[in-house]
């Protein structure tokens, strides 16, 4: 029952964040220097051309007014049309989520692949200097280097040199597997190579914190073998504190992609997204922004539930707060 409890919470928590970064996203794109009128128009445009277009849209009502009426429709499943492209933005973004899906699963398996080994390796070692050395080298490698500096250099350099790897053409799953990798490793790892660091301090601090436990010298002290204990107490319970920062990297490559899809051509929301707020096509931004927000909040929801099953104190004493 607590962790019901727990759930609702969360959700109850989740569905005010989603409103509330509609409300924002809403009336900042709306109070944008330049309308879609004067984009699509020009300088050049009568004042009259311009009120007739507005009106056509909408855009002449009051940004309240225009919200609920947006919202109202989001609620039964209408995310609007395009007014650019004159389609609807659900498929619009059907046909691209694909690709940013990809991109970010793709990165966000490489921050777990490098960064977990590296992790557990820096926090059993016994050596300070090594541990020492290997947090240099992330903090300074990844964590350091802006995604469109990685990103502009690695083009760069697999633009000049023909190498296996392709960049700016990108290639779907469905068409060719071999192409769509040769297309995605660059681009998934500028995206994850900041969260192998990430990953690395999060798990090498857990591990120190799980061996300074009293059930890790109760296991010494029964004569279990050290790889059991590593293995069922050590890593185990260390990596608890990964559910979150998942669900943070998440959200992190999500706005992360709006730069690496530019820079490697995938046509992926990021993409969409950038173009859309070039042209103050108002329904694509508020679609793309709302989608990735929920996805965001869906993946900080699973990883409270797992977190909350993992370690059902988290949830008892969310059940205890309430009750107080």
């Amino acid at each position: 029952m607590s962790l019901a409890r727990f759930l609702v919470v969360r959700l109850a928590g989740a569905i005010v964040t989603l409103l509330v970064v509609s409300m924002v996203v809403f009336a900042a794109i709306h109070n944008v220097p330049g309308g879609y009128e004067d984009v699509v128009l020009g300088p050049l445009a009568t004042p009259e051309l311009r009120a007739q277009t507005a009106e056509k849209y909408g855009l002449d009502q009051p940004i309240p007014v225009q919200y609920v009426k947006w919202l109202s429709a989001v609620v039964h499943g209408d995310l609007g049309t395009s007014m650019t492209s004159k389609t609807s933005v659900s498929s619009e973004l059907a046909r691209r989520i694909p690709a940013t899906l990809e991109l970010v699963l793709l990165a966000l398996a490489f921050s777990l692949l490098a960064g977990v080994p590296l992790g557990i390796a820096a926090g059993l070692s016994s050596d300070s200097r090594f541990s020492r050395a290997t947090s240099r080298l992330a903090g300074s490698l990844t964590m350091s280097i802006p995604d469109f500096v990685l990103g502009a250099t690695l083009v760069y350099l697999f633009s000049v040199n023909s190498w296996w790897l392709r960049v700016g053409s990108y290639v779907g799953i469905t068409e060719d597997l071999v192409g769509n990798i040769r297309s995605m490793v660059l681009p998934a790892f500028t995206l994850g190579l900041f969260g192998v660091a990430v990953i690395m301090r999060t798990q090498r601090d857990a591990i120190r914190g799980v061996l300074t436990q009293t059930f890790i010298t109760a296991a010494v002290a029964r004569g279990d073998a050290p790889r059991t204990i590593i293995r069922r107490n050590v890593i185990r319970n260390s990596s608890i504190p990964l559910v979150t920062i998942v669900a943070v990297l998440i959200g992190a490559f999500i706005s992360g992609s709006v730069i690496v899809e530019s820079l490697f051509s995938i046509p992926g929301i990021g993409v969409f997204f950038l173009n859309s707020v070039r042209n103050r096509d108002y329904a694509v931004v508020q679609a793309a922004v709302l989608l990735s927000a929920t996805v965001f909040v869906v993946a900080n929801m699973v990883a409270d539930a797992l977190y909350a099953v993992l370690d059902p104190r988290v949830g008892s004493t969310s059940a205890a707060r309430g009750q107080k």
